[in-house]
């Protein structure tokens, strides 16, 4: 699938367009990207996502911008098919990490591990190399927190990056500063293409559990996180995730009346 093809492609999910891909088109868009090697970025949002955005103008115009955005959530592709665009398949960063990981051992991509929590991304990359004979792990760094506030801490950081010179990033910071930071220094470093995986070096590390496969596939890998971390995670599922059902419903309610010529 082709840029154009891409951009043409996109089912709208509150203010966030995501492209209609499945798992092949997906990593071979980005294939795409990193041969091209003008610096871009892939996102995965996921139901905080779409609720963020739908008042974060700043974050809206770093998915509007994005090249290819991808499902992360089953409540995402649930939404896409009460709209009547259904979406292909669910694509979270987590499982794209491994999947590109098998991909680039076979192809020689270059890749570089930055965040996770405490020595996560070490692990992570041991699990991989181990997994994946022949992988280029060609750099990890897990900054201090606060890092994109300090000039000097992001410099080192930019530094470790250019001097590995990846061909693609993997980004565990966190959600939206993971976004925001790829967005805004994406130019400042040599990686071909930058992908943001959230908690996805801590699961793969072994220092967060995620949840079961049926449970991830029943869409309920949320409920999953809040009993497993119920203090951190209470406000975000149970508050503010909740504006999502009142802003799919409403988008449900104005696409009815576009259709009707209201």
């Amino acid at each position: 699938m082709t840029a154009n093809q891409d951009i043409n492609n996109r089912i709208a999910i509150g203010s966030i367009r995501i492209s209609n891909v499945t798992w092949p088109e997906a990593i071979s868009r980005v294939e795409e990207l990193i041969r091209d090697g003008s610096g871009e970025y892939v996102l995965t949002p996921n139901v905080d996502h779409v609720v963020q955005a739908d008042s974060d103008l700043y974050l809206r115009k770093i998915y509007a911008e994005c090249p290819l955005v991808l499902a992360d959530g089953m409540p995402i592709i649930w939404a896409s098919h009460l709209f009547g665009t259904p979406l292909k398949q669910k694509i979270s960063g987590s499982d794209f990490l491994i999947r590109f990981c098998q991909v680039a051992a076979e192809k020689g991509y270059r890749i570089f591990f930055l965040g996770g929590e405490d020595n996560a991304a070490e692990i992570s990359a041991d699990v991989l190399s181990r997994r994946y004979p022949g992988l280029k792990i060609v750099g990890i760094y897990s900054p201090p927190f606060g890092f994109e506030n300090d000039e000097m801490s992001n410099a080192r950081v930019l530094e470790n990056i250019n001097s590995a010179r990846p061909d693609l990033i993997f980004v565990g910071l966190g959600t939206p500063k993971q976004e925001k930071w790829i967005y805004e220094n994406r130019h400042r470093y040599h990686a071909r293409v930058s992908f943001p995986v959230g908690a996805g070096l801590d699961f793969l590390s072994g220092k967060s559990r995620r949840a079961p496969l049926w449970m991830r596939r029943a869409g309920f890998e949320w409920f999953w996180r809040l009993l497993l971390n119920p203090k951190r995670l209470f406000h975000r599922y149970l508050i503010r995730d909740m504006r999502f059902f009142p802003l799919i419903i409403r988008q449900k309610i104005e696409m009815s009346r576009c259709r009707e010529g209201k």
